[in-house]
Order: C-alpha cells, then sequence, then structure tokens
C-alpha cells in the first residue's frame, strides 16, 4: 500500500512539472520571442519543429531499437541541458531553433514511456487521477505566472528551466522507484504494425488535426465576435477545469467499452466544434463548448491511451506512435491548416474533420491484440 502511494506520488509530480512545463512554453514563450524581435514567421517554425520531432523520433524505435530506461535517463539529462542552453542560443534564431530540434527529440522520449509507466503502475483507475495533476501544473502556469512575469519577460527562462529540472528529476525518481526497474527492458519479437489498425491511426490523426483552431486561434477568434480577453481566459481556465473533473472521476467512466468512449468523445467534439461555428457571440454557449473539453480531451487521451496499452505488446512504441503521429504530426497539420482555413467557417471545418474522424473510427474493426 505504502509503495503504491508512493507511485502514485512520484507519477502525479511528475505530470504536474511536465504540462507546467508545457504551459510556459505555450503560453509564454512566444510573447518572450516576439518581445526580442523575432518575427511571426521565426516564431511559427520554432513552435512547428517541436511537433516535428515528436513526429519523427517513433521511427527510430520500429525495428531494433527499444526505449528501454537507460536510453530514458539519457534523454532527461540531455532535455535539462538543451533547456539550460535556452538561456544562451535565445538571443540568435538559428541558435534557438537549432536548440530546440534537439530539446524537441529528447522531449518526445520522455512522457510517451511515463505515460506507459504510469498504466502500468497504477492501472485505470488511478492513471486518470494522476494525469489530473498534469492538467493542475497547466492551469497554475495559466493562472499565476502573468502576475509574475509582468514586463520582466526573460523570467519567462527561468521558470521552463527550472520546471524541465524537475520534471527530468521526479521521471528519474520513478524510474528508479522501488518497483520500477524490474518492467522496463523488454524485447519484442512481433513486427509492429501501424497498418493491422489504420483507421484507428487515421481517426486519431484527424481528431488532432481538428484541434489546429482551438489551440491556435481561439483567442483571436472569439476576440474577434467581442469577447474581452480577461473573458476569454476564464473560458480557458473553465475548460482545464473541466478536464480536471473528468480525470479525477474517469475511472467510473473506463469501465465502459474503450472504443464506445472514443467514439463518443469524438462526436461530443464535433458538436463542441458546431457549437463555436454557430452561437460564437453567446457566451453561455461557448462555455457549454469548453466544458466538453472533459470529453474531448480528458476522457478521450485517457481512452486512447489506455486501448494503446492493451492493444500492442510493444506498450512504449505505442505511446510514442500516440504522441508522435496524433499530437504530433496531426498538431503540425492542424496548426497550419487553421492558419489557413481561419475566418467564419474555421470550425465548420474543424466540425468536418472530426467528422472524418468519427467515420474512420467507425469503420476501424480491431482484430486483435498485436
Amino acid at each position: 500500500m505504502t509503495s503504491n502511494r508512493s507511485n502514485f506520488l512520484y507519477i502525479s509530480i511528475f505530470y504536474l512539472f511536465y504540462f507546467a512545463t508545457i504551459g510556459v512554453f505555450i503560453i509564454f514563450m512566444p510573447k518572450l520571442l516576439y518581445s526580442i524581435g523575432y518575427t511571426t514567421y521565426e516564431i511559427g517554425l520554432v513552435f512547428a519543429i517541436v511537433p516535428l520531432m515528436r513526429f519523427l523520433s517513433p521511427y527510430l524505435f520500429v525495428r531494433k531499437v527499444v526505449l528501454t530506461s537507460t536510453i530514458l535517463t539519457y534523454s532527461l539529462v540531455l532535455t535539462a541541458i538543451f533547456g539550460f542552453c535556452l538561456f544562451f542560443t535565445i538571443d540568435s534564431f538559428w541558435w534557438f531553433f537549432v536548440n530546440n530540434i534537439f530539446l524537441g527529440f529528447t522531449m518526445s522520449l520522455i512522457l510517451p514511456y511515463m505515460e506507459n509507466l504510469a498504466v502500468q503502475t497504477l492501472g485505470k483507475d488511478m492513471y486518470g487521477r494522476s494525469r489530473m495533476f498534469g492538467s493542475i501544473g497547466f492551469l497554475l502556469v495559466a493562472m499565476i505566472l502573468p502576475y509574475i512575469i509582468v514586463d520582466q519577460l526573460y523570467i519567462v527562462l527561468d521558470f521552463f528551466f527550472l520546471f524541465v529540472s524537475l520534471m527530468c528529476v521526479f521521471a528519474y525518481v520513478c524510474l528508479f522507484h522501488e518497483n520500477f526497474q524490474s518492467k522496463t527492458n523488454d524485447i519484442y519479437d512481433e513486427k509492429f504494425s501501424l497498418l493491422a489498425h489504420k483507421y484507428f491511426w487515421i481517426s486519431l490523426f484527424l481528431m488532432q488535426v481538428s484541434f489546429g483552431g482551438f489551440y491556435n486561434f481561439f483567442t483571436i477568434y472569439e476576440s474577434s465576435y467581442g469577447l474581452e480577453l480577461d473573458t476569454i481566459g476564464y473560458l480557458w481556465a473553465f475548460g482545464v477545469l473541466c478536464e480536471i473533473v473528468m480525470l479525477y472521476y474517469q475511472k467510473i467512466t473506463l469501465k465502459n467499452n474503450l472504443l464506445t468512449m472514443i467514439k463518443l468523445s469524438i462526436v461530443l467534439t464535433i458538436v463542441r466544434w458546431l457549437i463555436l461555428y454557430i452561437y460564437p457571440e453567446s457566451l453561455t454557449l461557448v462555455y457549454i463548448s469548453q466544458s466538453l473539453h472533459a470529453f474531448s480531451f480528458g476522457l478521450y487521451h485517457s481512452s486512447v491511451v489506455i486501448y494503446l496499452y492493451s492493444l500492442y505488446q510493444n506498450k512504449k512504441l505505442a505511446q510514442q506512435f500516440l504522441f508522435g503521429i496524433g499530437y504530433g504530426l496531426g498538431g503540425f497539420v492542424g496548426a497550419i491548416g487553421a492558419g489557413w482555413a481561419y475566418g467564419e467557417y474555421l470550425f465548420l471545418y474543424s466540425a468536418l474533420v472530426a467528422l472524418l474522424s468519427f467515420i474512420s473510427i467507425w469503420y476501424y474493426k480491431p482484430k486483435g491484440v498485436l
């Protein structure tokens, strides 16, 4: 019992600092770069390279290379080093860009490994409650740091390196805590196949593409319809709070068929984007659309993580491809597509892409575990 509590504590703290790091990078780093003279094009390149590396990295592990505890340890050390190097490279676009190529690669190995470890160690009943601390970390960064940073934007680098370092420390603690060591160095004889479950992976990719408009343009979109920035900030926070509630109680929902939960989440995501398209000026309905974040991210993500854990024998590689194909390539294409499609019909396009995701998962028929 004590061991399980310790495992839960260490993994939860890892999630807290990992997503606090992501929050600092996504929310505040663009403003810092813009303030020191980066063009919007250069900022776009910097933020496109990270999901691109997340997409490319799993292919190194398809054949003979296995994501072991040793590789993860190297990745943690290098992540901390590249995080520190941001202090010295930020004043030069090309040095900063190259540094983010390496930082994006090393960080792309950490979360898939830890997600697999969390499900394996905690089980699906407690996974959601542990993952919930990641949402809390992101929310705290979004709500508190603006009052600390104010006009001292270079403090962003201090917080980024602090959170990266703590994230690496607690990942390392998790890796070697008690029973963890004996579960990390597996060898797999079967060939890892994406094509065997192609409709599932296509659906996963399209689902994340549909989020491109939301993650990159929600603030601008709602501002154009008269909502104040502080109100939009509350809408972001409300969505994360709904996600936290879902993660806390989702062990109840995850007792159902996981594919059914995935399909339900996609349907509610379609509804969410349609609300934003039809009623962008209605604050009440926009809040309702944000409440659906509990399903379109909270329930969807956990259902996919646990489903892949049961589907593939090489569970760590499955998680790598989840983040590579979904949040990596899907995020990359979604961001570019949303920039091209931005306007009145942005979220109608998002709903149509999510509908294609649902059609793909509807045709998906699992053929057994690999």
